[in-house]
């Protein structure tokens, strides 16, 4: 089943053009289910030979499933470090599973919209992406390869409690529902840190680019759910589509409030982050995707018009230090990579014209707005 990931996985300049609603603002949209198998211990209770028993169990479950033809499936010790790390660029495992090696696998579709990580922190952990937002989208197909995989292994399920899980935050419906928003805006804007309050007093979390424990880079963020108890999943599911429609609200009314009122300073964030990315000689990803998530904010200001948003969003992708090595047989040291980033840069920016500043006049700004949103 399945071949070698570096031929499985589709070209970065595919994956971007998936497209789904509101993706100028919402990257992406994720439903995750965590599940235990009845009769073993959780994995990091287990020892490797339980583990591997474990995982052949539920791999063959897995891989039969009808989503999965033509997917690919591997145990983790058989990939390489740049493997796991190009999957953790792609969001299809988690960095906790790309630390994993012999007892623990993975399982993706063709499409990569469903992956299923095993013996991560629990047995199972199912996920389904999505571009733009559409978590019920989501949530339906994660529900479905759920309800075909319970006819097949026995669920670790309480009647008090629901699904059990290996962290007690994930108990009952074992379900994490996040969208991953661009919101330069709100950065720029100095706004960013009221909303995660808010949004944190509604129970949800907010987190950086790769989940818990990693800060914003690139000006994204990772808004989720914190508790699995209490609530139904379609109502969880509810709950976080309607904070993510608020909270894209909130960026488009300050990406204008920052065109009408404060719109030098924009500009020149603008046309620094340009200048630099179409210039440096040495980068690193860090600054790089800071530097672009700017450019992208211009190209939803109509600032490039020229320019398909596809080529933005690939470049997010293919400077990561995976993506970046994956061209390369050597294995690349961090300076080398700040070189070849910056070349790429270069190279990919070079047709590319400054950006056009909007004219400020009122009905300008109102015009531009609506281009924002197309």
């Amino acid at each position: 089943m399945g071949s070698m990931l570096q031929t499985f996985l589709s070209r970065p300049s595919d994956a971007v053009r998936r497209t789904g609603p509101m993706d100028h603002i919402v990257f992406s949209s994720r439903v995750r289910l965590a599940r235990n198998i009845q009769g073993f211990s959780f994995p990091d209770r287990a020892k490797k030979p339980e583990r591997v028993r474990c995982l052949d169990t539920i791999r063959g479950a897995v891989e039969s499933l009808p989503a999965m033809l033509d997917g690919f499936s591997s145990p983790m010790d058989a990939l390489s470090a740049s493997d796991k790390q190009l999957l953790v660029e792609r969001h299809l495992i988690s960095r906790e599973h790309a630390a994993k090696s012999g007892g623990s696998g993975l399982v993706v579709d063709r499409l990569e919209s469903l992956s299923v990580m095993i013996n991560e922190e629990d047995h199972l952990r199912m996920q389904s992406l999505r571009p733009g937002l559409q978590l019920r989208e989501a949530w339906q197909a994660v529900d479905e390869v759920d309800t075909a995989l319970e006819s097949k292994l026995p669920f670790a399920f309480s009647q008090d409690l629901g699904y059990l899980t290996a962290c007690p935050t994930n108990v009952g419906t074992g379900i994490r529902v996040s969208a991953m928003l661009h919101l330069p805006g709100l950065v720029l804007a100095e706004l960013v840190n009221p909303i995660i309050q808010s949004v944190n007093k509604l129970g949800l979390a907010v987190r950086g680019l790769y989940g818990e424990g990693t800060e914003a880079l690139g000006n994204i963020f990772q808004v989720s759910n914190q508790m699995t108890l209490g609530e139904s999943e379609i109502e969880i599911v509810e709950r976080l589509s309607k904070v993510v429609n608020q909270m894209i609200e909130h960026e488009r009314n300050a990406r204008q409030k920052l065109l009408e009122e404060r719109p030098k300073v924009l500009f020149n964030h603008i046309g620094r982050a340009f200048g630099i990315l179409s210039n440096a000689h040495s980068i690193s990803s860090k600054e790089a995707m800071n530097l672009l998530s700017l450019v992208r904010l211009a190209h939803d200001l109509s600032m490039f018009p020229a320019v398909p948003r596809a080529l933005l969003d690939e470049l997010f992708l293919i400077t990561q230090p995976a993506h970046l090595q994956r061209s390369h047989t050597g294995k690349l040291g961090a300076d080398e990579r700040d070189i070849l980033r910056a070349d790429l840069l270069r190279e990919q920016l070079r047709e590319v014209p400054r950006p056009v500043t909007p004219r400020l006049t009122p009905p300008a700004a109102g015009a531009n707005r609506g281009a924002g949103e197309s």
